[in-house]
């Protein structure tokens, strides 16, 4: 694949946020070492499984400033930290049921400097605010997070696609996605990276 920095795919990053994801691996590689949240192999190759793989949101949409995003069952932080560093204007409240997951996510953004990441440990079912755009990566099956995030969508929107949910997924969705089918935009990540590790991948686009 053509490229191993952030920058070779977004070239209209600021010398800032090139700084800031240049800073990930690092940080990551240390916090994983004393909480566990990412695998071995996947640290291995934390650029595309990761970082490359979050950012796939932004091939599709870039969110207008002051957009919120909730970031369900974000574990380490994943799509939530990089959107946040590419999108400094756009709110991001990133949530875990796993607390030492939260850990991590709070120390990372605050190492980061972001001002824009709120993170916390709660159950999706148990907010009460109102978002743009829910995203998520392999957390649950479409009809558990529709049932989790219905309600936290705002029916007011300001971008360029209605608000809905951004969800990165793999495999053979046909059965998952059923419920959805009707309104279902599905865009391969292959598309946009070459990476083999994309071949299987996909993101879903919802609107609510």
């Amino acid at each position: 694949m053509n490229g191993t920095r952030v920058i070779d795919f977004f070239p209209q990053l600021t010398p800032a946020q090139t700084a800031q994801f240049e800073r990930l691996p690092e940080l990551y590689a240390r916090w994983n070492a004393q909480i566990n949240v990412i695998s071995r192999k996947d640290i291995d190759n934390f650029f595309t499984h990761h970082l490359l793989h979050s950012l796939a949101i932004v091939r599709l949409i870039r969110f207008s400033p002051g957009t919120q995003v909730l970031d369900i069952g974000t574990g380490g932080g994943f799509p939530g930290i990089p959107l946040a560093i590419f999108f400094p204007e756009v709110q991001f409240h990133l949530v875990d049921s796993i607390g030492k997951k939260i850990k991590v996510v709070t120390e990372v953004a605050a190492e980061l400097g972001l001002q824009n990441v709120k993170a916390q440990q709660i159950r999706a079912e148990e907010l009460k605010a109102q978002y743009d755009f829910v995203v998520s990566r392999a957390v649950a099956p479409w009809p558990d997070i529709h049932r989790w995030s219905a309600k936290l969508i705002s029916r007011k929107g300001q971008n360029g696609l209605p608000n809905g949910w951004l969800l990165l997924k793999g495999g053979d969705l046909k059965a998952e996605m059923a419920s959805a089918a009707k309104r279902l935009n599905e865009y391969p990540l292959s598309d946009w990276f070459s990476d083999p590790f994309f071949e299987t991948k996909k993101l879903i686009y919802i609107p609510a």
